[in-house]
């Protein structure tokens, strides 16, 4: 059901006066819709052209909105070009949306935050983990927004911490303690690699979209415990590294190790303005990641 233009503004409420509300506020406005019944399960939403005439804010804003509900699974088929869709199982949304969301593996959760982040004029994200695996597959999603012309960001910067590759490594390591072994080297190369990918996949985006991007790396003296992601200086995503002892075959030996696996660890997601314990989270996060940044971390470079 297509909502009628004379009732876009479905609860009655006269159009918001004050300037430049943020996705946040626009998304806490269409929630509380939601969850009233005013705008129902499986109904359209007005378009983005008339939500950002309501709220008086730009496209972008409204995207950025849509994309935040579409990641609390209120809203789907969140797109450039036709009105969404409110979600037709809500029983599950109002379960898990907003502030005090139930955790979810990285690569449930990851991927809409950060399409969600791209929406924004200036995307920002800082990220420490082990590996960049987890991000690379995550900002697959936001760079195919970007390619399909749903979504187009002017800058990009990405701050990335990640151990650097003389650390004597907590994880992976063999069981046994070995000495000389490859599970050092593999990491690395892995490290490697990945972090390549990734910047070669932003910095692709300068000749193809014309976007500034920025990508930034430098090498942590220790092995992170938990992995952190910082989304628009507004969202945090936190998640334990839990080790698990396995058997795996590197260089045609089975070795045992204590490793992690970082794409299922269970993000908790934290919003700067959802209550005092998520924005003092959020706040000293970013006070945590940028004193590593400018302290005890190095250069890193991406090579052997």
């Amino acid at each position: 059901m297509v909502v009628d233009p004379k009732h876009a503004s479905v609860n009655g409420r006269k159009r918001s006066q004050r300037p430049q509300r943020t996705h946040r506020e626009v998304a806490d406005e269409l929630r509380a819709r939601i969850r009233s019944g005013t705008l129902r399960a499986g109904q359209r939403m007005p378009t983005q052209a008339r939500l950002a005439d309501e709220f008086g804010v730009e496209r972008g804003v409204v995207r950025q909105a849509l994309y935040l509900l579409q990641t609390e699974r209120l809203l789907t088929n969140v797109s450039k070009g036709s009105p969404a869709t409110v979600a037709p199982d809500l029983g599950l949304s109002r379960a898990i949306a907003g502030a005090g969301a139930a955790p979810q593996p990285t690569m449930v959760t990851l991927g809409p935050r950060i399409a969600a982040a791209f929406a924004a004029p200036h995307v920002e994200i800082d990220a420490l983990c082990l590996t960049s695996v987890s991000l690379n597959l995550a900002i697959g999603e936001g760079l195919r927004e970007i390619h399909a012309g749903r979504l187009n960001p002017a800058k990009i910067d990405v701050r990335v911490l990640l151990p650097g590759r003389d650390v004597d490594l907590a994880f992976p390591v063999r069981v046994d303690g070995r000495d000389g072994d490859p599970v050092h080297e593999r990491w690395l190369a892995h490290r490697n690699a990945q972090g390549q990918v990734l910047q070669h996949n932003l910095l692709a985006l300068r000749a193809t979209h014309g976007i500034d991007v920025r990508v930034s790396f430098r090498a942590l003296p220790f092995t992170p415990p938990v992995k952190l992601y910082l989304l628009n200086g507004t969202e945090a995503l936190f998640a334990y590294y839990t080790l698990t002892r396995r058997k795996e075959e590197i260089d045609d030996e089975y070795m045992e190790l204590y490793d992690s696996e970082g794409t299922q660890s269970m993000l908790f997601a934290f919003e700067q303005g959802a209550g005092l314990r998520d924005t003092t989270f959020v706040e000293q996060s970013h006070l945590w990641f940028n004193a590593l940044w400018e302290t005890i971390s190095s250069e890193l470079a991406l090579t052997n």
